[in-house]
C-alpha cells in the first residue's frame, strides 16, 4: 500500500498549471498544411494537403494548402516542406528503465521506487519525441507505470498515450519471476506475486493485475533471453497453466501478449488464442500455420541486439555467464522469423522491447524490419494501422481520419523511400497538442 501511494504521490507532485510542453488546441480550429500527407497507411500518400484539427480531433482533410480565408481565425501550422504521417505506435517498450545485465540487477536494490517513477517520466518524454504517440508498456515495477500512463491521460507529464500490462507472469523460476539467480535470503524478501503454477494460482495471477487497472495481460511461456539461470528459451509452461491464463485475461476482456521465443512456447500460446506473440525468435512451418488461421499479431523486437551490442561493446562483462550464450543466439538468429513471417502473410505490429534497446531510438526498428523482408511502407504500417488493432485503439489513432485523435508526426524526407528518415522526427503532436517543433515555426496551438 505504502508503495502505490508513493507512487501517486510522485504523479500529483510532477503536475502543473499550463506546462509549457503542452501547447494545447483548445477549443479553436488548427490547420496543419503538410507538404506531402500519409493519412491512411497501407495505402498511396497524398500531395499538398490541410489537416482541420479541432478539439484535438481530426474533422477534415483538404487537397492543398488552406489557411485563414477558409477558418477565420484559425491557427496555422506550416509544414508544405514535411512529409506528414500519423503518430507512430510502439506496440513493445518497458518504459520503467533501459539498464540491463548486471547494471540493472544492480539497480533494483539500489534504487528507490521515486527515482525509477521519475527515470520512467523521462523515458515516457523521450519516446514521445522520438515521434511515438502511443505505447504498450509491458511490465510494471511497482505500479510506477500505472501511475504514469493516468498522469499522461490527465496532462501532468509528457508521454505517448499508454496501455499498460502491470507485473508481466510466469511460472516459478519462469522469466518472469523475479527471485531467479538471487540468494536465498534475498530471495526470501522478493515480491513474487505474478508467478504461478496451477491452474488456481495461474487464474488468481491474472485477476491480480486486472484488479490494479491493467490494459492488458502479458505471460511468459518459454524462457527469457535476459533471465538469470540458463534453463533455455523452450517451453516453460503446461498447457493448463496457460489455458488458465488466457482464458482468465479473455473472460475479462483483455487481450493477451505473449513473451515466446521457442516455437514450442509460442505454438502454446498461438493454440490457446493468444493475442500476440512477441519476439518470436523460432518459427516452424506449425507456427506459421497457427499465426494464420489465429489472426494473432507477430511482434518482432529486432532491435534488441542493438542494446546488447551497445553494452557488450562498453563493457564485455555486462551480463552473467549464464545470460550471455542466449544473447549471442539471439544476435545471431534475429530477422529469421519476420523473413518467414513476411511472404506467409503473418500479420505483424511494430514494437521494439525498448528498456533492453535504449528509449527514444525505437525508429532504428524499422531499418531492421526493412532489412529482413518488409518494405518501408509496411514497416510503417505495422507501427501505425496494425499497431493500433493489436492494441483495440483503431477508432482512435493509427490514421489521420476524421473523427480520430490528432496524433501526427512530420519528417524532412520520404519515408517510404528512406524509412530511416523516422530516425529524425521535426515535429510531433498528439492530441492535437504539439510537444515537438524543431524551428518550423509552428508556435503555440493555444491562443
Amino acid at each position: 500500500m505504502k508503495i502505490r501511494v508513493l507512487a501517486a504521490a510522485l504523479a500529483a507532485s510532477l503536475a502543473v498549471t499550463a506546462p509549457a510542453w503542452a501547447q494545447v488546441a483548445g477549443s479553436g480550429t488548427v490547420l496543419v498544411q503538410a507538404g506531402r500527407l500519409l493519412d491512411r497507411p497501407g495505402q498511396a500518400p497524398r500531395g499538398p494537403s490541410t489537416i482541420v484539427i479541432r478539439e484535438g480531433v481530426v474533422v477534415e482533410l483538404r487537397d492543398g494548402f488552406v489557411g485563414t480565408e477558409a477558418f477565420a481565425g484559425a491557427r496555422v501550422i506550416d509544414l508544405q516542406d514535411h512529409f506528414v504521417l500519423p503518430g507512430l505506435i510502439d506496440s513493445h517498450v518497458h518504459l520503467v528503465s533501459d539498464r540491463a545485465g548486471q547494471e540493472g540487477l544492480l539497480s533494483e536494490f539500489t534504487d528507490s521506487l521515486p527515482a525509477r517513477a521519475y527515470e520512467a517520466a523521462e523515458n515516457a518524454r523521450k519516446t514521445l519525441m522520438a515521434g511515438f504517440t502511443t505505447v504498450r508498456n509491458l511490465g510494471d515495477t511497482g505500479g510506477v507505470t500505472l501511475a504514469l500512463r493516468d498522469a499522461v491521460a490527465r496532462g501532468a507529464v509528457p508521454g505517448p498515450r499508454i496501455l499498460d500490462a502491470g507485473t508481466s507472469i510466469s511460472t516459478t523460476s519462469g522469466h518472469m519471476d523475479g527471485r531467479n539467480g538471487l540468494n536465498d535470503e534475498i530471495r526470501e524478501h522478493t515480491a513474487h506475486d505474478n508467478v504461478c503454477d496451477d491452474i488456481g494460482s495461474c487464474r488468481e495471477a491474472v485477476r491480480l493485475q486486472i484488479s490494479r487497472g491493467v490494459d492488458v495481460i502479458k505471460i511468459a511461456t518459454t524462457g527469457g533471453v535476459n533471465s538469470r539461470i540458463g534453463a533455455g528459451l523452450g517451453a516453460q509452461m503446461f498447457e493448463d497453466e496457460a489455458r488458465a491464463l488466457i482464458d482468465t485475461a479473455h473472460l475479462y476482456g483483455k487481450k493477451v501478449a505473449v513473451h515466446a521465443h521457442g516455437a514450442d512456447g509460442i505454438a502454446l500460446a498461438l493454440r490457446l488464442g493468444a493475442d500476440s506473440i512477441e519476439h518470436g525468435t523460432i518459427f516452424d512451418d506449425d507456427t506459421i500455420g497457427l499465426f494464420r488461421s489465429s489472426g494473432a499479431y507477430y511482434v518482432p523486437t529486432l532491435s534488441t541486439v542493438n542494446g546488447y551490442r551497445e553494452r557488450l561493446a562498453a563493457n564485455p562483462d555486462a551480463y552473467p555467464p549464464e545470460v550471455l550464450p542466449k544473447i549471442m543466439w539471439r544476435i545471431s538468429i534475429t530477422g529469421q522469423s519476420l523473413q518467414r513471417a513476411v511472404p506467409a502473410g503473418v500479420r505483424i505490429a511494430f514494437g521494439t522491447d525498448a528498456g533492453v534497446s535504449k528509449h527514444g531510438r525505437n525508429a532504428d526498428e524499422f531499418e531492421l524490419m526493412v532489412a529482413n523482408g518488409m518494405t518501408p511502407a509496411t514497416a510503417i504500417e505495422a507501427a501505425t494501422v496494425n499497431a493500433a488493432d493489436l492494441l483495440g485503439l483503431s477508432a482512435l489513432v493509427g490514421s489521420l481520419e476524421p473523427g480520430k485523435q490528432a496524433d501526427l508526426i512530420a519528417v524532412a524526407g520520404d519515408p517510404l523511400t528512406d524509412v530511416t528518415t523516422l530516425k529524425s522526427v521535426d515535429f510531433v503532436m498528439k492530441g492535437g497538442e504539439v510537444f515537438k517543433d524543431e524551428g518550423l515555426g509552428a508556435g503555440p496551438t493555444r491562443e
